[in-house]
């Protein structure tokens, strides 16, 4: 391990004498060679339903079993590789528990992988609609699905797609009882042979060959276990004039009090982490054991620098040192809560060019020539199997006000990284893109693309942030600050559609701040904001649920624009659902608290509105009436387009009523006002008005005329086109 560490002051300290940096290790898959020939076997291997003569169903589920640490999801990958030519339409991942030991929502691993495959997923779904929605995706399709870290048969059940020609290799600790015809694969410890080029790989070759005997014992004081190893490996890395017997003597003298207690089932691991990180410096030990409040196990300079309080640069040079003897490993590796897509070849899309068009689900695709990461810093993760340790070295030895400050330093630092995300995207004169060349250099982005390739890649651990944060409970202000930002951001880089599914549990996260703090306006907001979502995905009975409770919490804190905002949803979901009566209620609530504030384009806008629901009621005399006052109103704002626009309206009315001749002298009044406004489509939309009402009236010649006329002013214009004839569901 490095001995590099860092000051008081935040600076990174030289090496102690008779130390030097590693490169880091070849990487390379080593040994397993019959675990994967057993692999490849079942993938072939008839099932229970071929046996009974019947076609399968469901794709073939293979699994990796072992301890943490084993190598097993080391295993899966390069299975995974060998055979992805053989599942042209990609490879999936996904990691089925937290770097906290918690489960991962079914719901959030369905999103996520939907999400890797270009379906946006409908904000808000529950757990089968998403599992449902991934299944027929995967129908047609022939994939590998490579779930890491699954905890329970559950877990597995909903993902498996239903399609045979798809495949399932599942990464667990045990078996997956009562998963149907699952083919398991148990690991034990590499053989002495692959366990000693492993160690060749830190210690270099020498050292290995002028003490075998020393090499064994020390792979049997790992016990044959890929993690142990490196971390041993990685020890003797940092120490050149180490022996590998001093390695193997140093971890059989270690006490077992000094085992950490998690890991009684992993004592290998554990006496190889305790011996790498008793040997660090004080400083540096202190930044491993806070990587472990890292949001999803995901980490960069600035997270890092964040939880330590030191500056981004020694931050990046331990993290590197860090990741060079196995305590970290590259992000761009399948990890925990990723889920990603490659072709055949095993090579990731990539994404993130300046002003390229979207995909499906909001994000950015990449133009001709750019990398996805061009201008993202290194990012590492935390291995799975050393998280238990890091967890309990953090609670021994660290004060819990230190790891408040900790993560409030962590959640500050993503609210600057999220604000300068967002402004990113601003336009160039705007005050958001002035007030970003104030900030430090390292929390600015080159670009709008890269801002967003750093928005799109750090998603999950911002999102676990935001999490963790609001399950907390004591750092609510700065949950509150991050879920804003988050949200922002999000819409800033994916617009409103591409960001609804990620905004619909950032809502929900404000919501349990809210109603725990006590905050009406807070809870006002949210509940808003989950029933617009709601009524894009046609819940209209939740979206009802919340705006009322929405309407209740701004009443109670007599916010009158959080209670105009909830008083119009409510009246326009009753519209959508055809509930006219009940719609022009609410819709005359807004209308008299609008009165109330003299607020007279908003009166303007809600007479029409009202004028359309008693239009679709057939309730022509109301319908006038609105219409009326909402010209009324245009015409006191100087508005001759939105006067002309009503007085078409009522024309339209008229001729319902059974009033044509009414109808023509307002389609003459509202041309005039069109004239007026100088919108030609405006005249256009009043003259097929009339037109209709001619022909009501038994004058075909006259109607032609001004249909003519109004093509001819479409045909010369360009522009949004007005609707006033047909708007009503009686036509």
């Amino acid at each position: 391990m490095t001995d590099q560490a860092v000051d008081s002051g935040g600076r990174a300290r030289g090496m102690r004498p008779g130390a030097r940096a590693t490169p880091r290790a070849t990487t390379g898959f080593l040994g397993r060679t019959r675990e994967l020939k057993s692999l490849r076997e079942d993938i072939a291997r008839a099932g229970l339903d071929t046996l009974s003569g019947r076609k399968a169903a469901r794709a073939r589920v293979l699994l990796i079993a072992g301890r943490p640490g084993s190598g097993r999801t080391a295993l899966a990958e390069e299975f995974a590789r060998q055979v992805a030519p053989d599942y042209p339409d990609g490879v999936l991942r996904a990691g089925l528990t937290a770097p906290g030991g918690e489960p991962v929502p079914t719901r959030r691993t369905a999103r996520d992988l939907l999400d890797a495959l270009g379906v946006a997923a409908v904000p808000g779904a529950d757990e089968d609609e998403l599992t449902e929605a991934l299944r027929d995706t995967l129908a047609d399709r022939r994939v590998l699905l490579l779930l890491d870290d699954v905890t329970a048969p559950e877990q597995v059940h909903p993902l498996i797609p239903d399609a045979p020609d798809c495949l399932v290799v599942a990464v667990s600790e045990g078996p997956l009882t009562g998963v149907q015809d699952v083919r398991p694969c148990t690991l034990g410890g590499l053989d002495t042979c692959a366990a000693v080029d492993l160690l060749a790989r830190y210690t270099g070759r020498v050292r290995i060959t002028v003490d075998p005997r020393s090499a064994d014992a020390l792979v049997e004081q790992c016990a044959g276990q890929p993690a142990a190893l490196v971390l041993a490996g990685g020890w003797l890395a940092a120490r050149p004039r180490a022996s590998v017997a001093d390695a193997a003597q140093r971890l059989r003298e270690l006490p077992t009090a000094a085992v950490v207690p998690e890991a009684a089932g992993s004592r290998p691991l554990a006496r190889a982490f305790r011996l790498v990180y008793e040997s660090l410096p004080q400083p540096t030990a202190r930044v491993l054991r806070l990587l472990a409040l890292a949001p999803a196990g995901f980490l960069d300079a600035h997270t890092a620098s964040a939880l330590a309080g030191c500056s981004v640069a020694a931050a990046q040079s331990v993290l590197d040192g860090f990741a060079a003897h196995g305590l970290l490993r590259p992000a761009d590796e399948p990890g925990r809560r990723t889920v990603r897509r490659e072709g055949a070849g095993g090579h990731a899309p990539g994404r993130g060019a300046e002003e390229a068009p979207r995909n499906g689900t909001g994000r950015r695709q990449p133009e001709a020539g750019e990398p996805y990461n061009r201008s993202l810093p290194p990012r590492y993760r935390l291995p799975g199997c050393l998280a238990p340790f890091l967890r309990s070295v953090l609670r021994a030895e660290e004060k819990p006000a230190e790891i408040q400050l900790a993560r409030a330093r962590m959640l500050e630092r993503t609210v600057r990284q999220l604000q300068s995300c967002r402004a990113t995207a601003e336009p160039v004169d705007s005050p958001a893109r002035r007030r970003l060349a104030g900030l430090p250099r390292a929390l600015r982005f080159p670009s709008p693309g890269a801002a967003g390739a750093w928005l799109d890649s750090r998603l999950p651990a911002l999102s676990a942030a935001a999490a963790l944060a609001v399950e907390d409970g004591e750092l609510d202000t700065q949950a509150r600050r991050l879920v804003s930002a988050l949200s922002r951001a999000l819409m800033a880089h994916r617009g409103e559609d591409g960001a609804a599914p990620e905004l619909y549990p950032l809502h929900q996260l404000v919501l349990e701040v809210a109603e725990r703090r006590g905050l009406g306006l807070e809870r006002a907001a949210a509940l808003l904001n989950l029933a617009d979502l709601d009524v894009a995905a046609d819940r209209t009975g939740g979206a009802l649920s919340r705006y009322r409770g929405a309407l209740e919490a701004a009443r109670a804190v007599g916010d009158p624009l959080l209670t105009l905002r909830a008083l119009e949803s409510l009246g326009g979901t009753y519209e959508a659902l055809g509930d006219w009566q009940r719609s022009a209620d609410w819709y005359g609530r807004a209308l008299s608290l609008r009165l109330s504030r003299g607020e007279l384009a908003e009166e303007a806008r809600l007479y029409g509105r009202l004028g359309a629901v008693h239009s679709y009621a057939g309730r022509w005399g109301e319908a006038l009436r609105h219409w009326r006052a909402a010209a009324a109103a245009h015409r006191r704002l100087r508005d001759p387009r939105g006067h002309a626009r009503a007085l078409g309206e009522m024309a339209r009315v008229q001729e319902y009523a059974g009033r044509p001749e009414q109808s023509l002298r307002t389609c003459e009044e509202a041309l005039a006002w069109a004239r007026r406004a100088g919108d030609d489509r405006l005249l256009a939309a009043v003259q097929l008005r009339m037109a209709d009402t001619l022909d009501r009236l038994g004058d075909p010649a006259a109607a032609r005329l001004q249909r003519g006329a109004a093509e001819r002013l479409l045909r010369e214009t360009a522009g949004p086109t007005y609707e006033i004839s047909g708007a009503s569901p009686r036509d």
